[in-house]
């Protein structure tokens, strides 16, 4: 008889590996039935996050094979600033499949802080698994962008066999050389400030520019996330405040034709956004300020400078947008339009 009724089982799985096929493995042998809530689901394609929710779904059950009958995989979404949110979706997102379930157990491994969340969940009983001697998700994901002749060997050594299939086949991808040429630019970025005498903090501004239902977007047009859809703006001067930063940038990426005057007096709020991982280039505080403009002809705009194009939205398609957003700003149009 089993032990459990229901296990969960939570991570991003970036990729999934012999560690976590332990984890799983052993809840099946505790539980009639298995959740896994796969992390960062419609995050956007990054070298963090190489991986769509449904690539890591297959992944999963590719190497599950036939106990995979018992598995049910549900996407979790990322909520940066709302911690409290993510709870409500994870436990959502279990009470969907738990049914009549009474006994649930939350299995996983306390390996450093980003594993606080194992004591969120009271209300199930916590199974702290054995730790598996392997090489991590995160060195299992710098290996994959190596040119180290050994890297794909260290790679088909910690995951299951149709994983490494999996990955295999995805580093011959459009993707692959799109996440790997975004890798390779952090990597030099983050090499260039690898001698200041204190780690860099940096400081960017952001536009959130609302018009008649609409919300302004640039693509970008280089790396980081080239190809994702983003707020206009960038890194401040050493000259200008955060206000005239975010105007002079939001004019020099979209052409935006409402003079400054204007523009400084349609700011309706503003907020920093802090989260420490919320960039791959290393820790970078934004200031956000929120534009507002009555109904109305929406103004001419072309993407410039670091855009490829610039293009109003309409706020009902932002939802939608959540894997196609640079870095966190999907949570940044949520704070001020209430999007998601």
């Amino acid at each position: 008889m089993m032990r459990y009724d229901l296990a969960v089982f939570i991570g991003r799985f970036e990729p999934f590996h012999l560690g976590h096929l332990a984890i799983l493995q052993r809840a099946l042998a505790q539980a009639e039935r298995v959740v896994v809530l796969v992390g960062s689901a419609d995050a956007p394609r990054n070298a963090k996050n190489p991986w769509t929710y449904t690539e890591r779904e297959v992944m999963i059950h590719a190497a599950l094979g036939v106990d995979g009958k018992r598995v049910v995989t549900l996407p979790l979404r990322d909520h940066l600033y709302n911690e409290n949110a993510w709870l409500a979706e994870a436990q959502a997102q279990v009470a969907s499949v738990a049914g009549d379930a009474r006994s649930i157990a939350l299995f996983g491994l306390s390996k450093d802080a980003s594993s606080y969340y194992l004591k969120a969940f009271p209300q199930w009983e916590l199974v702290d698994a054995a730790s598996v001697p392997l090489l991590s998700a995160t060195e299992l994901r710098r290996h994959l962008f190596s040119e180290d002749a050994g890297a794909l060997r260290l790679i088909e050594a910690n995951v299951p066999a149709p994983v490494f299939e999996i990955i295999s086949a995805f580093r011959n991808t459009a993707a692959y050389a799109q996440t790997l040429d975004e890798f390779r630019h952090v990597e030099n970025y983050r090499a260039a400030w690898a001698k200041a005498p204190y780690p860099p903090i940096f400081v960017t501004v952001d536009a959130v520019v609302a018009h008649s239902g609409h919300v302004l977007l640039v693509k970008r047009k280089s790396q980081p996330g080239r190809g994702l859809w983003a707020l206009p703006g960038g890194f401040v001067n050493e000259n200008e405040t955060l206000r005239d930063a975010a105007i002079r940038e939001l004019r020099e990426e979209t052409r935006l034709k409402i003079p400054v005057a204007v523009l400084r007096g349609s700011i309706r709020g503003e907020k920093v956004f802090d989260y420490p991982e919320r960039s791959l280039r290393g820790r970078t505080i934004t200031h956000a300020f929120y534009f507002e403009f009555p109904s109305g002809e929406l103004p001419g705009v072309r993407g410039a400078d670091d855009a490829a194009r610039a293009r109003w939205i309409p706020v009902s398609e932002i939802q939608g947008m959540r894997a196609s957003l640079f870095e966190d700003h999907f949570f940044i149009l949520e704070h001020f339009l209430g999007a998601a």
